[in-house]
């Protein structure tokens, strides 16, 4: 368990049990109790968390990503643009099969921050491959400031956009 935390890299160490449910961020204690369930986990959905800053998207990711890791589930947190960062210097160095061979292969990928820059057509490629590997077979978690109706518009380039969004939402 303590390599599964450790290999996580959350942004927080944060806890489900912190919580704070009397600031109103939308959030109810029987909702998160069924998320840490983890039965959306089980069935290999997504799971779209949105809302302005600082009203604790991040913290809820990091809450949940380690409370799976407490149920042994592998699991790697990115702030999205640290991840497109990184697989840009995995092109480079050799090392970007795998880097998405594990990307892919993880129970939960959180993606923190999504959608706070517009995408190039690699970064769109990239995401697609990741997104499309673990669709029905993997979770991941997406936290972002934009609704989900605006996250075709940051993506870009429509071909990419639809199967991206569909993978993620329905």
């Amino acid at each position: 368990i303590e390599r599964l935390t450790k290999q996580a890299k959350f942004r927080l160490k944060a806890n489900l049990q912190e919580i704070d449910y009397h600031i109103e961020r939308g959030l109810s204690k029987d909702k998160i109790r069924s998320l840490a369930q983890g039965e959306w986990l089980k069935q290999h959905h997504n799971l779209l968390i949105t809302g302005a800053t600082g009203c604790g998207k991040t913290y809820l990711s990091c809450a949940l990503g380690y409370h799976y890791c407490q149920q042994e589930n592998s699991v790697y947190y990115f702030r999205l643009k640290e991840l497109l960062e990184k697989l840009f210097m995995a092109q480079a160095d050799g090392s970007y099969r795998k880097l998405i061979h594990k990307l892919k292969g993880c129970d939960l990928l959180i993606l923190d921050d999504w959608g706070l820059e517009p995408l190039n057509a690699q970064q769109r490629s990239d995401l697609l491959e990741i997104i499309d590997a673990r669709y029905d077979f993997k979770s991941t978690m997406i936290t972002s400031q934009l609704p989900v109706a605006n996250w075709y518009e940051m993506i870009g380039e429509s071909t990419h956009a639809d199967a991206i969004l569909d993978r993620l939402v329905h």
